[in-house]
């Protein structure tokens, strides 16, 4: 009864707010709509992502990484098998595991009973770091089918196509202008963040399946790529192009005055050593931060970041800004640049107009003018980081592809198919810059969309993943898996010493958890893959479910219209975003209603019921990838 113990604990930290607040992560990923005035049916919890939109973390991970599933092998000490299960999906565990945007972690339950969710991002570190030799358990590589496809661009979205393909059997080349793949993973993420040795470790795993690398080696024309005998290609060409300002003084003071990305580029390949003394970045993106904290271990001592919004509207993720500004970097907010102030050429600083947030008669919000007198700021470097845009200058206009109003090529969001059939896109050459596990999401996609495409099979029919359920009952009050749940905050990531980090931009700031804090962490996590499954014909209705969950959320009720039986349930169920449980067949003809977005899955029900109407299973869902389970025919 370990979890009784446990949720009584964790109810004395709950907050009456997660009871109404709307899950985002499913809303974003497109979950059900509900007709608010329709009559409720039963569940079909038999349909695959009915389960998956439940375990949250996985349903807001672009690449579907089953995240309980890892965190409890990790919690086993079997961090090599987590690492798989990782690599499986992410391709880049070690590497997104310092870096990813972390996506499933606002989705997480634990978020609902503490301000903290737990440590996903960093805990796919802890496998990384601590797995054994994975040589031996990499894909063997398949006779060859006879087909070839085309990479273009060895960033994440490429690699990804080329670790799902050359396995079964096609002939994978993979062109890159750089010396080494790994694309913006190796030229704008600072090594403070990623160290080499990760990168070329992880990349090496994809070329060691063996994908013809064409590296130092660009691609000038789509037209002439199409006469090369390729059955498919896939660009993953990212966004190559940092936006300019195009302000006053810009061409003047030109020399001192560095679009963000080319200069992260550039500190990455070591052409760029130092920086002025006083550094202004400008934008509120990742790219800043990046930005500023280099600038700052390359002799930037007065670095500050410039955002003409405010700073909850910066699209920097919150420990982005948290750490810059944990290294003595100011972010100033509400400035618009208006002018690179120079003397003779000589960049000496900028002017800023002070804005403010208003809303409109239609309640759009908009940046106005305060009236203050500009504000002047002396810098020695401007570096410019106020966004990324594609440029496909080598893709000729004539070829039959067709381009949207904003020159990106129309694609199909599922299939990331192309006008041209046999040409694929991925990353950000897709839809725009995103990141690195967005990148992945659709190289997986894309993979399966080749080797759909050359074996004849029609890619809007999209595969269903490979579900499995497992029951964790070993007794009546017993189960398989540890439902003994930590009590315990978000465990903090060690830092490096600031005073030694900022003197080597090589040096790794984040230090990562060792093995006893990562179990720790790992104990944080609340088992969401393990559903409560119901069985009307054997429940008696005797309520003893209802009574002992901690969160309210089983009501047994007489049916009715949704929104209205949403407002009179024990605990009333106010995010529409995510499906309630409904299960009838009950002998009194009412139906059990369970809110699934409150729902801790802490097993208190099936441990309390007396005939076992309520059980815990498992449930994995395996997302189908490039290969034989993805081909209907």
């Amino acid at each position: 009864m370990g979890a009784v113990r446990n949720c009584e604990r964790l109810l004395t930290q709950l907050r009456v707010a997660p009871l109404i607040r709307c899950n985002k992560s499913a809303a974003r990923w497109g979950a059900a709509a509900v007709v608010r005035g329709s009559p409720l049916k039963a569940t079909d919890i038999g349909r695959p992502d009915y389960f998956h939109k439940v375990v949250d973390c996985q349903w807001a991970c672009p690449a579907h990484t089953p995240v309980p599933e890892y965190i409890r092998l990790i919690a086993d000490r079997r961090y090599t098998d987590a690492y798989m299960i990782n690599w499986k999906s992410n391709v880049f565990p070690g590497i997104l595991g310092r870096t990813c945007d972390r996506p499933c972690e606002p989705a997480c339950r634990r978020g609902r009973v503490e301000e903290e969710p737990v440590a996903i991002c960093r805990l796919k570190r802890v496998a990384a770091d601590n797995k054994s030799d994975i040589a031996a358990l990499l894909p063997k590589v398949a006779p060859s089918n006879g087909k070839k496809v085309a990479c273009v661009g060895a960033g994440p979205a490429s690699l990804t196509v080329a670790r799902d393909l050359a396995p079964l059997g096609y002939e994978v080349h993979v062109y890159d202008g750089d010396r080494r793949a790994g694309g913006m993973i190796r030229s704008q993420i600072p090594r403070f963040r990623l160290p080499e040795e990760v990168i070329d470790e992880e990349v090496g795993y994809i070329t060691s399946l063996g994908p013809v690398m064409h590296l130092s080696q660009t691609v000038d024309s789509m037209k002439a790529l199409l006469t090369e005998g390729y059955d498919a290609i896939f660009v993953g060409t990212g966004a190559p192009r940092g936006r300019d300002l195009d302000l006053p003084g810009r061409k003047e003071a030109a020399a001192n005055i560095h679009i963000g990305i080319d200069w992260l580029s550039s500190v990455s390949f070591e052409h760029i050593a130092k920086i002025g003394r006083r550094v202004i970045v400008l934008g509120g993106g990742n790219t800043a931060m990046d930005c500023c904290r280099t600038a700052r271990r390359l002799g930037g001592d007065d670095v500050k970041v410039i955002v003409r919004s405010g700073f909850e509207e910066m699209k920097a993720s919150p420990w982005e800004k948290e750490d810059a500004i944990g290294e003595d970097i100011p972010i100033l907010n509400y400035l618009v640049p208006k002018e690179f102030v120079h003397t003779n050429g000589k960049l000496t600083g900028m002017i800023f107009e002070r804005v403010k947030a208003e809303k409109d008669a239609q309640g759009r919000r908009n940046l106005v003018p305060t009236g203050e007198p500009d504000h002047h700021f002396e810098c020695d470097d401007v570096l410019v980081a106020v966004g990324q845009e594609n440029a496909f200058p080598w893709i000729e206009r004539d070829i039959g592809m067709t381009f949207d109003k904003w020159g990106m090529p129309v694609v199909g969001q599922e299939t990331m198919q192309s006008t041209i059939p046999n040409v694929f896109f991925g990353g950000d050459a897709a839809f725009g810059p995103k990141n690195i596990i967005w990148a992945v999401a659709h190289g997986h996609a894309a993979a399966v969309s080749i080797d759909m495409f050359l074996n004849g099979q029609d890619i809007n029919i999209r595969p269903e993943p490979g579900v499995t359920v497992i029951s964790q009952k070993m007794g009546i009050h017993e189960w398989s898996y540890d439902n003994d749940i930590a009590n315990d905050q978000r465990y903090k990531v060690p830092h490096r010493e600031k005073a030694v980090a900022l003197k080597d931009v090589k040096a790794e700031v984040e230090l990562g958890f060792d093995q006893a804090v990562g179990f720790k962490e790992a104990q944080r996590c609340l088992n969401c893959d393990v559903q409560t499954v119901f069985t009307a014909k054997v429940c008696i209705e005797c309520d003893a479910c209802v009574d002992i969950c901690p969160m309210d959320c089983i009501t047994f009720t007489e049916d009715g219209e949704e929104k209205e039986l949403r407002e009179r349930l024990k605990a009333p169920a106010f995010n529409f975003a995510q499906d309630l449980y409904v299960a009838d067949g009950l002998p009194t003809g009412r139906v059990m209603v369970k809110d699934e977005d409150v729902c801790l899955h802490c097993g208190l029900c099936a441990e309390r019921c007396p005939t076992g109407a309520w059980d815990m299973q498992k449930y994995l869902i395996d997302i189908t990838q490039a290969g034989a389970k993805c081909r209907t025919r």
